[in-house]
């Protein structure tokens, strides 16, 4: 009888039954296939035994085991098994390479505190940093997210997030069916924003008018400055509710960029220095060292700007403390007004020190610990005790652009007295003895740019008050003022004071601005000025 043929859309479960016939076989071809299939059934056991440990710990999680694709297989099926030739042996043995490779791909789980440094506290005294402010966080790092500080709890905190959120969707709802409208400019107010309106105006009118002044003073007394003050029946409840939405996300904008990672917890912790007789509290952050930076308030020694942790720390130093004005050259000194000039190189701490101070004052300043290839001018006023700080700027030693300055500040107890202008008049003069045409380095802070369009504005209006002749040129003014074209026309066109007829630039001569000008400097008189023949400097080599 002759061998059966095989179908060729058999199954591969049936190749072993197809094949071969039990009945017309040679004794050693049935030893062999006997052979063959012990072997397969032995290592079938082995596969199917490892494959059920790889499912039963894989149904322990939660998520299913994934595919090198990034797909969980649903069903058996999804395994690839359209091929004739492959047995159940290794449609197994892929089975169980796709189920590790699955289990190898798998991401891994973050878990919620993992976005958390534990390691930092709430600094409200009392606060254990659970809760936020806005209800939707576990922990809170600093005062704008601590409920404490709010004289509130978590769960108040929780249940006015849930109110907020409600009351959110209730507006996006009203905002939906009033796009529905055809032109909301066109159209009147609608009876619901009116009785809304007519709603807000009544809860404003309401207002408890017992005094509890008593109350107030207590809660003050009992935690100062640590908690936020008693804001109840100050103004309307709407109001006070306005408020406490604005606070609450506020707060959630700093917790994002906290996670974000644009701002760092207990980055700056440092809100006001001791500075000589002064307490100047901070505006921006300074990279001081992290042990300093925790604290609350700094001290530092206003001669060799050295900071310190502690009030008895800063006494101890200034007994010891022999500097009493800045390290250097004195190149200026006109009265009580005397000016250093500061080598990086030579003295690196002092001008470290200076560039962290000047930080918690400048939002742009980048320059902290590089600083040898600067020259420093330190600018003081004398008394008795010694030659106190009053401002700095700084300029590169070798600038390819010609900048005259790179960071330039004016002490806080120092500002809106005329040192700025000073400084500003300083580093011109020592372009001019340089022969150069100078300019400050850009970006300018807000206030440095309000100081320079005044001291530019002051400069052309002096000008062109003592020039007599009738042809005037910017390229004449740059090189008697030592002031950049560049900042010339911007100045004249904010003062529009230039402009184009028939082709031609021209520049007028605005009397009004020059005689509120000659007003302004009879007032002010001549003690915050710059001497030019006090100054007693010459360029340094290889500049």
């Amino acid at each position: 009888m002759p061998r059966r043929k095989r179908n060729a859309g058999s199954s591969s479960e049936g190749t072993e039954d197809s094949d071969f016939s039990a009945e017309h076989t040679d004794s050693s071809e049935s030893d062999t296939h006997t052979v063959r299939n012990t072997r397969l059934t032995r290592s079938s056991l082995r596969l199917s035994r490892n494959s059920q440990d790889i499912k039963q710990s894989a149904d322990h999680d939660e998520s299913p085991p994934r595919t090198p694709t990034g797909n969980a297989p649903s069903s058996e099926s999804d395994i690839d098994m359209s091929s004739p030739n492959v047995s159940h042996d290794e449609s197994l043995a892929k089975e169980l390479s796709l189920k590790e490779s699955g289990l190898a791909h798998r991401p891994k789980r973050r878990r919620f505190h993992e976005s958390y440094n534990f390691n930092m506290k709430c600094p409200t005294p009392g606060c254990n940093s659970l809760g936020h402010l806005t209800g939707k966080h576990e922990r809170h790092f600093s005062i704008s997210g601590c409920p404490l500080y709010h004289n509130l709890s978590a769960d108040e905190c929780k249940v006015k997030a849930s109110s907020r959120d409600k009351h959110v969707d209730e507006r996006t709802l009203s905002q939906r069916q009033d796009e529905n409208r055809h032109s909301a400019r066109q159209q009147a107010q609608t009876e619901r924003q009116l009785r809304y309106k007519e709603k807000v105006t009544e809860m404003r009118r309401k207002r408890n008018s017992v005094s509890q002044k008593d109350k107030y003073t207590e809660h003050r007394a009992s935690h100062g400055s640590s908690r936020e003050p008693l804001l109840e029946n100050i103004t309307s409840d709407y109001d006070l509710e306005l408020f406490r939405k604005a606070q609450a996300r506020a707060s959630d904008d700093l917790e994002k960029l906290r996670l974000e990672g644009q701002v760092t917890e207990g980055g700056n912790m440092i809100k006001a220095i001791v500075f000589g007789r002064y307490e100047l509290d901070t505006w921006y952050h300074s990279p001081y060292p992290e042990e300093y930076a925790r604290l609350g308030r700094l001290y530092m020694c206003e001669f060799c700007l050295k900071y310190m942790k502690s009030q008895t720390i800063l006494r101890r130093h200034m007994a010891k403390c022999v500097w009493k004005h800045p390290p250097g050259d004195e190149i200026y000194r006109k009265g009580a007004i005397s000016v250093f000039e500061v080598d990086g190189k030579k003295n690196k701490i002092y001008c470290q020190n200076l560039c962290l101070l000047a930080k918690l004052f400048l939002d742009h300043k980048t320059l902290y610990y590089d600083v040898e290839p600067f020259l420093f001018y330190v600018m003081t006023e004398a008394d008795n005790t010694g030659c106190h700080l009053v401002g700095y700027f700084s300029k590169e030693k070798n600038s390819f652009l010609n900048y005259n300055v790179s960071c330039i500040l004016t002490m806080p107890q120092y500002m809106r007295q005329g040192y700025g202008k000073m400084l500003i008049d300083f580093s011109y003069l020592l372009s001019k003895v340089e022969e150069k045409v100078g300019s400050p380095e850009r970006p300018l802070s807000d206030l440095g740019l309000i100081s320079y369009r005044s001291y530019w504005k002051e400069v052309l209006l002096r000008y062109l008050h003592n020039f007599q002749g009738k042809e005037i040129s910017i390229k004449e003014i740059s090189q008697e003022t030592a002031v950049n074209p560049v900042d010339i026309v911007s100045t004249l066109q904010s003062l529009q004071m230039l402009k184009y007829w028939k082709g031609k630039h021209l520049i007028l001569k605005r009397q009004d601005l020059i005689d509120d000008w000659k007003t302004k400097e009879a007032k002010r008189g001549s003690s915050k000025t710059i001497d030019p023949t006090a100054l007693k400097w010459s360029p340094p080599k290889g500049t």
